[in-house]
């Protein structure tokens, strides 16, 4: 990537309209990305300690929750550290570092989610083919790639951002480098650059989600199929957490990238929303309906609590 601009820091305004705050969200914001690391690392390890969990479906919940860990980590230090009351400058290379890891973690969960709902697919439609079709070699293939996608579309997305001059302001109206604010910052034309980032942002959620869309409605016919009550009760709970925590991630990127006048204040509050709030979420989704992660948690709190001191 070139660096054709003569600007060689930007300054993060923040969160738009919460001046005189600062103290305040540094405590909220603080507590959610703690809660987030604790959170996510717990599952982590139960489901690395739990020979029980050694399946495909922990396997990707395993890789989304180190997704969760590093995805938040991207914008929150930064945000945290100039809510203290420190600079709020970022370097031009520390700016397009974050472009790129937001769009590359964000991109890779997304097509996590895609992957955790065709195994929920083979699960339930190909009960007896599972274990062959979701052999150890295809979920390590599906697991790579969905990396490999990610950093592909966010290094598309941060080579046509950062190819553009910057040649002042320099003031970012937010609170972290991202395509929208980085584009009204440029000393050129940004119309055309705007409508194919808009095209690339929008047309990988919206396949990634027919997609789901597609193994989910295969899952609910295939439910249906089932006579007994329980039967059917059962095998919609294993599914109805990837489900939730799918609606969680793909609502905010409607409204952010998709809405047809940008509010900034709306912008910022589902950002916060996607980086800190549903990070935080998803292991108290994965885990307060699912009994063998429940139960391994248990294990592993138990155990940590017994450790002799030193």
């Amino acid at each position: 990537m070139r660096n054709a601009s003569v600007v060689t820091a930007f300054i993060l305004l923040g969160i738009p309209h919460t001046h005189g705050l600062e103290a305040t969200l540094f405590v909220l914001f603080l507590s959610f990305y703690v809660l987030t690391l604790i959170g996510n690392l717990l599952i982590l390890l139960a489901i690395v300690s739990s020979s029980r969990l050694h399946t495909p479906m922990y396997f990707f919940l395993c890789k989304l929750s180190v997704c969760d860990i590093f995805f938040p980590s991207v914008s929150s230090p930064k945000m945290l550290f100039y809510l203290s009351g420190n600079s709020r400058a970022v370097s031009y290379a520390g700016c397009v570092s974050q472009l790129f890891f937001y769009h590359f973690l964000g991109c890779t969960e997304c097509f996590l989610y895609t992957v955790m709902a065709y195994d929920r697919f083979v699960a339930v439609c190909h009960p007896l083919r599972y274990t062959i079709i979701m052999s150890h070699r295809a979920c390590a293939i599906l697991a790579m790639g969905t990396s490999l996608f990610g950093c592909v579309q966010a290094t598309f997305l941060t080579t046509l951002t950062f190819q553009l001059p910057y040649c002042g302001p320099n003031e970012v109206d937010y609170y972290f480098c991202d395509i929208p604010v980085m584009l009204k910052l440029a000393c050129a034309d940004t119309s055309a650059l705007e409508m194919v980032g808009l095209i690339s942002v929008g047309l990988m959620p919206l396949t990634c989600f027919l997609l789901i869309l597609t193994s989910y409605c295969r899952i609910v016919y295939s439910i249906l199929q089932i006579r007994s009550a329980e039967g059917r009760r059962r095998t919609f709970s294993t599914c109805s957490a990837h489900l939730t925590a799918i609606l969680l991630s793909f609502m905010p990127v409607v409204l952010i990238y998709l809405q047809p006048t940008p509010n900034p204040w709306l912008n910022a509050t589902v950002q916060v929303l996607n980086n800190l709030v549903t990070p935080m979420l998803n292991p108290l989704i994965y885990s307060l309906r699912n009994k063998e992660v429940k139960y391994s948690l248990r294990k592993l709190l138990q155990h940590l609590a017994f450790l002799p001191k030193k």
